[in-house]
């Protein structure tokens, strides 16, 4: 049975975006009821106000300089595991999304509910709201090549660190989150299966991210958008 709940965010220069984010996460941390969320903003090599508006939102907040979206989860994983070391690893979820990310009201609690059926960790998927400063053609080059990630009915291959949740003794079996700048969480979802752990991947949990073109990680979301854009633009030539 889960007995605490940790929630992950890196940030890089997310004062903007940060509050929203962390807004959402307190409604899904309330509908919990009873359950303890620690939420841990990560701010990483921040030159802007990042730590103030974590801290307004309700955040504790880990500074590091690491330039690393892996470091970043990392270290709040390590943030959330000091602050409930007195349960037991097995009975501790942790879950981690994106600063420019918005979660629905029941993302906790379905997570949850998960790890009460066994499931070690849950990987979910993501939607886009706002498409403008893209081609009109790259939502749906987008929601093509995403389609593409379906595998039978409610199920995906997708990986996204803004929607991910998962057992704390088996993020501790597999390793945890390396340091990467990309790809941390495919790394880590790779880590959990190899070692044995039960992973769910599920179109019942989405989240809402941004379609922003200026990145935080290199080769992450917005990279990929990006290349969408650089394919229709040539694809129009």
């Amino acid at each position: 049975m889960i007995r605490a709940v940790g929630v992950i965010v890196p940030a890089h220069n997310e004062q903007d975006m940060l509050p929203s984010c962390l807004a959402s996460l307190r409604r899904a941390a309330r509908a919990l009821r009873g359950t303890p969320v620690h939420l841990v903003v990560v701010a990483d090599a921040c030159r802007d106000r990042t730590v103030q508006a974590a801290r307004r939102g309700g955040a504790a907040v880990v500074t590091i300089g690491a330039c690393s979206v892996g470091a970043a989860r990392a270290a709040g994983v390590r943030e959330v595991l000091r602050r409930t070391r007195n349960v037991g690893a097995a009975d501790v979820w942790l879950a981690t999304t994106d600063a420019d990310t918005l979660v629905p009201a029941s993302w906790l609690r379905q997570q949850v509910r998960y790890a009460d059926r066994r499931w070690d960790a849950v990987a979910g998927t993501v939607r886009v709201a706002d498409w403008s400063g893209h081609r009109p053609a790259v939502r749906a080059l987008f929601l093509e090549q995403y389609a593409q990630g379906a595998r039978g009915v409610g199920s995906h291959s997708h990986v996204h660190g803004a929607n991910l949740g998962f057992r704390a003794a088996a993020y501790l079996s597999a390793g945890g989150f390396p340091d990467r700048q990309t790809g941390e969480d495919q790394a880590l979802v790779a880590s959990l299966t190899a070692a044995g752990s039960r992973v769910l991947r599920t179109t019942a949990l989405t989240v809402v991210t941004s379609a922003r073109r200026v990145a935080r990680a290199p080769h992450g979301f917005s990279g990929y958008l990006a290349q969408l854009d650089a394919e229709t633009e040539a694809a129009s030539a």
